[in-house]
Formats: structure tokens, C-alpha cells, sequence
């Protein structure tokens, strides 16, 4: 179950930087099954990304997919941001029916570790340089409405069936 701000001890927890990945305290398998786990809820939700603290887990963790590529990052850090900024709207599974425009550097590097507990360094731009961004703020305690310069709620339209 995702957590989300509608919950007030839910939306304390999102908003605390969540700690550090111990590699020490995880069996192979435990961290198999966790990437697993979390990839399950991200599809179930329809999302491109998510961070371990939306699942009410304290640890430095965030899942993507993006243009079928899957991501387990560990601790990540991101090292390097480019001057080119470009606005998009954002959502976010943890505040339901909530998008902004928010503006993100078009470029970063990130490092961190994959589920082996090696390090890793990705270049990334487009939306997968923002998926990254989001994620790394979950992490930090940092929510995309908390930076989104206007903020706007989804309405959900009836749609016309054919039968």
C-alpha cells in the first residue's frame, strides 16, 4: 500500500530523509525480494517510479522504469545536475490526483548501488533524469508539490464506452 499526504502520520514519515541502505543487514534474496515487491506496487499504482519510504520503509532505495528499462538504485546521490532546466508537469502515487509544473534540470549523473552492492554512475536526461529527481527528493524528504510552481487537480472524466 502506497503511502500518502491524505494520512497525516503517513505524510510525517514522507516528509523525513530516509536512512542510509545497509547491504550488511540483507540477504541476497531479502533485497531480490524487495526490488520484486516494490516493482509489483509501482505497476499496480501505474507508475515509472517509486522510493522505498512510499511503502513505509525507512532505507535509501527508489525503483524506476522507464522506456522499459528497469532501475534499483541504492543510496543514490546525485553528483552532477545541468544548467538547462525544463519545466513538465509531475504527479506523485503519494499525493493522490495532484499535478505541477515543476523545473528540473534537464541533465544529471547519479551514483549509488545496484541490488549487488555495486557502485554504479548513470548519465541521464529526459524523463529519466526527472523520474531520478523525484525519487532522490522522496528519499530526502522532499514531495514535487513542495517545488511545483502551479499545482492543479486531476478531474476524473466518464468515459464514453462503445458496447
Amino acid at each position: 500500500m502506497i503511502w500518502t499526504i491524505n494520512n497525516k502520520e503517513q505524510e510525517k514519515f514522507l516528509r523525513r530523509k530516509a536512512a542510509e541502505f545497509d547491504f550488511n543487514e540483507h540477504s541476497k534474496k531479502e533485497i531480490r525480494e524487495l526490488i520484486k515487491n516494490m516493482r509489483i506496487e509501482m505497476a499496480k499504482a501505474i507508475g515509472v517510479g517509486l522510493s522505498a519510504n512510499q511503502l513505509g520503509m525507512d532505507m535509501r532505495l527508489f525503483i524506476a522504469k522507464v522506456d522499459n528499462k528497469q532501475y534499483s538504485i541504492f543510496n543514490p546521490v546525485i553528483t552532477k545536475l545541468s544548467k538547462e532546466t525544463i519545466v513538465m508537469e509531475e504527479g506523485c502515487l503519494s499525493v493522490p490526483e495532484i499535478y505541477g509544473e515543476v523545473d528540473r534540470p534537464e541533465k544529471i549523473t547519479i551514483e549509488g548501488f545496484d541490488a549487488n552492492g555495486k557502485k554504479i554512475k548513470i548519465k541521464a536526461w529526459g524523463l529519466l533524469a526527472r523520474v531520478f529527481q523525484h525519487e532522490t527528493d522522496h528519499l530526502n524528504g522532499v514531495l514535487f508539490i513542495d517545488k511545483a510552481k502551479r499545482l492543479r487537480k486531476y478531474e476524473k472524466q466518464e468515459k464514453n464506452r462503445e458496447l
